[in-house]
């Protein structure tokens, strides 16, 4: 009898302990995320105990524009791109974000509504937590609060510099300061280098140039040897050699 028991009860002590493990993991990511630094390890914890996974395939959406934004999510695994569609149509990529980023956080009102879209790039998997969540924690632990403002200031920052790059630098200077951006956001390292995963459409599209222009460089630095463009993306070999070739006439 007590054999037929065992089997059971080593399952369930194995579940209980891959459960156990998920959750140090997500307290582990969440200590380290720039929203929760600062916090103790049990402030941590009590804020992962109130995050739901949710996994996302290629292309789906995390946020819709026009939609009302009540959730806030923190990238697990993966990357997504935050884009926001003009009045006539187009759609404008914003930026790219990766593990540790997160998504969602605008303002103190939980009914604003949301104006811009954020689609996963490849499998990719979140913790999300209810905005009144969030704004709870925020009263709990004013660091929270603190992270929040100087992450919205960043990011603001961020998007004034690269306005200011597209209106005095040259092509392939901003080519080669969004790259290295786009490597510590979303890069992964891979054999023989970081791997950044976006179309040559997108690298274009953000760095205020045509397909063409954008194609060529990137053909003429993989010559060079110090980047590889790829079919869905570039893998940068050498960031030192980007950076002065972006400084370099092209």
């Amino acid at each position: 009898m007590a054999a037929a028991l065992s089997i059971p009860l080593e399952q369930s002590s194995r579940a209980v302990n891959s459960t156990e493990a998920t959750l140090a993991k997500r307290v582990d990511l969440i200590c380290a995320s720039p929203l929760f630094t600062g916090l103790t390890q049990q402030a941590c914890e009590k804020i992962a105990s109130l995050a739901r996974p949710k996994a996302l395939a290629r292309d789906e959406l995390l946020f819709m524009q026009g939609g009302t934004s009540r959730k806030v999510a923190l990238i697990r695994s993966g990357s997504v791109k935050i884009t926001q569609l003009a009045p006539n149509g187009n759609e404008v990529i914003l930026w790219m974000y990766g593990v540790g980023n997160v998504v969602g956080l605008l303002s103190e009102s939980a009914s604003r509504i949301i104006n811009f879209s954020a689609r996963a790039l490849e499998a990719s998997t979140a913790l999300v937590w209810d905005y009144a969540a969030i704004q709870e924690l925020m009263v709990e632990y004013p660091q929270l609060r603190m992270n929040a403002s100087n992450i919205l200031a960043t990011r603001l920052n961020e998007l004034e510099e690269r306005f200011r790059e597209v209106a005095t630098e040259r092509v392939a200077k901003r080519m080669a300061l969004t790259l290295m951006r786009l490597r510590r956001e979303i890069g992964k390292e891979v054999r023989g280098g970081v791997q950044v995963s976006l179309l040559r459409e997108e690298l274009a599209q953000m760095t205020g140039t045509t397909l063409f222009t954008a194609s060529r460089i990137l053909s003429q630095w993989g010559r060079m040897g110090f980047i590889s463009p790829r079919r869905e993306g570039v893998l940068v070999r050498d960031v030192h050699r980007l950076q002065l070739a972006g400084e370099s006439e092209m």
